[in-house]
């Protein structure tokens, strides 16, 4: 072969080769999509895979499949969405923990900046700060009360890293009081612990506290947000009861391997944005505290990057430790 025809082979191939994205798009998917849930089944972050799988089944008919694997505060799930074909059959749905997990994870098995390709958002809430009602505290400082003359409260989250995990830490920095924090392999786990009465409080994402709290099974005693939630209305921020700047959010993200082509993430983030936005499903959302995301793939992907860094900054004020 002479190197003009070796060099025209390269031409034809690498021309191949950037035809395949839009190609790949355009008649995606052929074969079942599986959506990694890094938490147990019943939480938040459930909820909202099932949605999307349902989306996936209707609009694109072909079957979606919720993988639950839960363990090491999303780690064990993510792990197995870095290492998977960047072809949108296995994808990401995770919390905030996955954007935390660089500032309080120590070896990391993936690189959560480069090994990731942010998708869209699917949806926010507030932590809520619940109690068991047979705990004889109605407020925030009350609780904080009681943990002061109880020598330490403890506090349920759905993993370690993720914001009702830190939600509690930073409400012990900033204040001095000690809780102890008790993780769970997803927020179903700690809620049911909480309402047996082996944890004392628990910070639950807004979407799956509102009904425990409209049932009078738990008490809400704090949100997390700098502003009340219109479905907590009579609910006091944390902020406002005597910790000045607390704040934080829990957010669902929907995420790709690295290297996944650009009009096969544009097509998801579409449907996923269809999907929450889905009437019905969307009115469920705003009854329950929870707001449907709209950020297409660049802002996603700058919000998550933002994310990174501001929650960085927050687990270097609390002094949590790197495990």
């Amino acid at each position: 072969m002479t190197f003009k025809t070796f060099r025209h082979v390269l031409a034809v191939l690498f021309a191949a080769t950037f035809a395949i994205g839009p190609v790949h798009a355009r008649d995606y998917p052929s074969q079942p999509v599986t959506l990694v849930v890094p938490f147990a089944a019943g939480g938040m972050t459930d909820i909202l895979a099932r949605q999307f799988a349902k989306t996936i089944q209707d609009t694109l008919h072909e079957t979606a499949i919720v993988d639950n694997k839960p363990g090491a505060g999303g780690v064990i799930g993510a792990t197995k969405v870095a290492r998977s074909k960047p072809d949108g059959y296995t994808l990401l749905i995770t919390t905030t923990a996955h954007v935390v997990n660089p500032s309080i994870t120590k070896n990391l098995p993936y690189d959560t900046e480069k090994d990731f390709a942010p998708i869209a958002m699917l949806a926010r809430t507030p932590n809520v700060l619940l109690v068991n009602p047979s705990l004889p505290v109605h407020t925030v400082p009350e609780f904080l009360d009681y943990a002061r003359k109880n020598k330490g409260a403890t506090y349920g989250s759905s993993g370690t890293g993720g914001t009702t995990h830190l939600s509690g830490e930073l409400l012990a920095s900033r204040t001095g009081v000690p809780l102890v924090h008790i993780p769970y392999k997803g927020t179903a786990l700690a809620i049911n612990d909480l309402l047996g009465g082996q944890i004392q409080a628990s910070f639950v994402d807004g979407l799956s506290a509102l009904k425990y709290v409209k049932a009078g099974s738990l008490r809400a005693i704090g949100v997390s947000t700098k502003e009340r939630n219109p479905m907590l209305p009579d609910v006091p921020t944390i902020a406002e009861q005597g910790v000045p700047g607390y704040e934080t959010e829990i957010w669902i993200g929907l995420y790709a391997p690295a290297g996944t082509p650009p009009a096969l993430l544009n097509k998801l983030n579409a449907l996923a944005r269809q999907s929450m936005g889905e009437p019905a499903f969307k009115q469920t959302l705003d009854s329950q505290a929870t707001t449907a995301g709209t950020m297409d793939v660049a802002a996603t992907r700058q919000y998550v990057s933002s994310e990174i860094r501001k929650w960085g900054e927050i687990v270097k004020k609390a002094g949590i430790e790197v495990q």
